[in-house]
């Protein structure tokens, strides 16, 4: 990091703070324009959790049952972060009970008494802009039974955070920040008697952004299909709190949703989670179609890849399949080198994975996460398709680079089903080896074939591959293709080592096959799960082998079990499935 870039983050800081301590000459506004409608969803799990006094954010868990969220020592800045943030208010929102509400009601104007005259590190733009959401949408459960003087401390504190976001919006970073500070603000100068006035020039700053950040095929720069959706529902919670005004919403924000619901639809698994690719998770549960149902925008047909990725469905299988280049410049800084990973899901039970964002496990899981061996697809020799540059101030900031420049892609109708066909160039610099895969998914949605391929596409590159035998002794240029599985499936390779058995905990049987090229195991891994202490112990099914010549070709299968004998035996092996 450059000495400018150090200079830039401490003026910003300063400001912040400064603004922070100016808005305590703002005065109280005296109450609502409407009584503002919960828009937001919380986990019940979680929210019982916080009442126990069990606070985990990310990836921490500290024990607080005596003691007051802001005087707990937070163990990591990602920690502060949550709970500066107020999204632990959707989930005690969720359980709504008298000890759900007192102990908001206790966090909430604990926050004010500790944070509200600018003081602490929540005085961020895009922290501040998160909390005013929450506060606004669950104003009804925050001050039922206050006081009269609680309510003008409550509304004090609003309008001073409104008037701090209305004038350091900008300093928020590009992207899902940006949003969350605008939205924010215009929520604020929306719901708010007396700061009408700041909801104008907050909605063209937030139609701008929608132009600039907002690409036309609706989606954005980071390729987190999780951000993505964060951005989508808080526009269109502001169209909903227009709506309820009855105002009109920005054509320029009203055709950003229209752009990113087909997007976020080719996105979800038939499970109704997310894909997980770029740091992204499978989202909180529910949250998608909630904000695709309250957008309006109809379903329709989608073709062509959606922000870069590639959905084949049929039968209630969905596999997708990260089918372009990874993110560049700062938007690389949070991008894993996943090209032509994928993920299948069967139902309602997840079976092929990536490993995902280890981030809230710290830097090595979060490292580790965006290595391509982390992903369900082929690494060569240990190599990544991609790698991570050392930026000089640790891992948050490593960008990726030397990715994939080329990544064609063709979609095609097969005899049985649906025919995608995608290749990248990643390994051509290092081994002179082009990889192409093709998935086929068959009508019914019973069978995934897989074919990968190695080869050098042009005399220079076979040059390099020659170059690459040389340098092995002429033992030939390891592969590994993997298979991450999710933690609920039950593997086992069969005895003759031919094949790799996966029982869901729904009853199904998958079953895995290759044509003989390589060696066939299943291996230990981890899944990284956003909201957990610690990675979770799964398994992998890896192929392995050796490209010896200029073209290697693996064909592959993962097929449902005709045998209804082992669907039987594991309905009564595991617990019943009531999703």
């Amino acid at each position: 990091m450059s000495t400018s870039d150090t200079m830039t983050g401490r003026w910003t800081r300063f400001q912040n703070r400064l603004y922070a301590r100016l808005s305590q000459r703002r005065k109280a506004v005296v109450g609502f324009v409407a009584e503002p409608e919960p828009r937001t969803v919380g986990s019940f799990a979680r929210g019982r959790q916080l009442v126990a006094g069990n606070l985990l954010f990310a990836g921490y868990l500290v024990e607080a049952e005596d003691t007051g969220l802001w005087d707990v020592t937070a163990p990591s800045i990602g920690f502060d972060n949550e709970r500066h943030g107020f999204a632990w208010l959707d989930d005690l929102a969720a359980v709504g009970d008298m000890r759900a509400r007192e102990k908001a009601q206790r966090w909430v104007w604990g926050w004010i008494d500790a944070h509200g005259r600018g003081h602490g590190p929540g005085w961020e733009p895009d922290l501040t802009g998160r909390r005013i959401l929450r506060w606004i949408n669950h104003s009804a459960f925050l001050l039922r039974g206050m006081n009269e003087k609680k309510r003008q401390l409550f509304f004090r504190a609003l309008a001073q955070q409104t008037w701090f976001l209305s004038k350091r919006w900008p300093a928020a970073t590009p992207g899902l920040p940006r949003f969350e500070a605008l939205a924010g603000l215009v929520q604020a100068g929306l719901a708010l008697k007396g700061l009408e006035q700041m909801a104008d020039p907050a909605l063209r700053a937030l139609a701008k952004e929608c132009e600039k950040q907002i690409d036309p095929q609706g989606g954005i720069s980071t390729r987190n299909p999780e951000e993505l959706l964060e951005v989508f529902t808080l526009l269109s919670w502001t169209s909903a709190a227009l709506g309820d005004l009855g105002r009109g919403t920005p054509g320029a924000q009203a055709d950003a949703i229209k752009r990113m619901a087909p997007t976020l639809r080719s996105l979800r698994h038939s499970d109704g989670a997310l894909a997980r690719f770029h740091g992204g998770g499978r989202g909180v549960e529910g949250r998608l179609d909630q904000a695709l149902a309250q957008s309006g925008v109809r379903p329709q047909h989608a073709t062509g890849l959606a922000m870069g990725f590639a959905r084949l469905y049929a039968a209630r299988t969905s596999v997708i399949v990260d089918s372009s280049t990874p993110p560049k410049g700062t938007a690389s800084y949070n991008a894993h080198a996943s090209t032509l990973a994928f993920e299948l899901t069967s139902g309602r039970r997840p079976l092929i994975v990536n490993c995902g964002s280890g981030e809230s496990f710290g830097s090595e899981w979060r490292r580790a996460g965006r290595a391509t061996p982390s992903h369900s697809t082929m690494c060569l020799d240990g190599y990544s398709s991609a790698r991570l540059a050392d930026s000089g101030n640790g891992s948050e900031n490593e960008a990726l680079v030397d990715a994939p420049q080329d990544v064609p892609t063709e979609f095609e109708e097969a005899f049985e089903g649906a025919r995608f066909m995608v290749g990248h160039d990643g390994y051509t610099k290092t081994f002179g080896l082009t990889h192409a895969r093709t998935f086929e998914l068959r009508f019914d949605g019973r069978e995934l074939t897989g074919e990968d391929i190695l080869l050098t596409a042009s005399d220079k590159a076979k040059r390099q591959f020659d170059k690459a035998m040389d340098a092995s002794g002429l033992k030939g240029i390891g592969f590994d293709i993997r298979f991450h599985l999710h933690p609920d499936v039950d593997a086992a390779i069969d005895l003759g080592g031919a094949a790799v058995s996966m029982a869901l905990k729904s009853g199904e049987i998958w079953v895995f096959r290759h044509d003989g090229v390589g060696k066939l195991s299943v291996e230990p891994s981890v899944y990284l799960e956003k909201g957990r202490l610690k990675p979770r112990a799964t398994k992998q099914i890896v192929l392995s082998g050796r490209a010896m010549e200029y073209a290697t070709r693996i064909r592959w299968t993962l097929s449902k079990a005709q045998d209804t004998a082992y669907a039987v035996r594991d309905v009564h092996r595991d617990e019943p499935d009531f999703d």
